[in-house]
């Protein structure tokens, strides 16, 4: 797989791809109403684990604001499953396996750690309202996102 050549961007559509999700696949693009998507590397690591723990924490004020939010990772199903399990997560989570949902987004690339160099998910977020792009925070830091991203999706639309 390699990194997308569009890196998506306010006003852009929900990309058209398919993911696997808890309940069953998930088409991104037949999603109406407000949406959330995030990226996290590796599920049942430190900061992927917070920031589930984040979003799931917050997953009634995200139904009462009409949102709804989706993890997603190229785990496979069964990683999600025990990693939802091991950490009582009511995040929905879903599989992108084959990368298709990464490459889409512009979350595939190139990072760096302890000097070395290796292609992976950046950790991302993307708030959609009506099928479009409302914002995206890209190289998230966990601690605060979850509530930030709360705050944006509850704001007026006229903001």
């Amino acid at each position: 797989m390699v990194a997308a050549d569009h890196v998506i961007a306010p006003g852009d559509p929900i990309p058209a791809v398919t993911l696997v999700g808890q309940a069953g696949t998930i088409d991104l693009a037949a999603i109406s109403g407000a949406l959330v998507v995030y990226f996290y590397p590796r599920a049942d690591t430190p900061g992927c684990t917070r920031e589930a723990q984040d979003f799931s924490a917050l997953s009634e004020a995200f139904a009462a604001a009409g949102v709804r939010v989706i993890g997603v990772s190229r785990d496979a199903p069964a990683r999600h499953a025990r990693f939802a399990a091991k950490h009582d997560l009511t995040v929905e989570l879903a599989s992108d396996e084959d990368g298709s949902a990464c490459a889409a987004f512009g979350v595939w690339g190139e990072k760096q750690l302890y000097g070395k160099t290796y292609m992976g998910v950046e950790r991302a977020t993307f708030l959609f309202r009506d099928g479009r792009l409302v914002r995206a925070w890209r190289k998230v830091k966990v601690p605060g996102h979850a509530a930030a991203v709360l705050e944006a999706a509850e704001a007026p639309r006229d903001r």
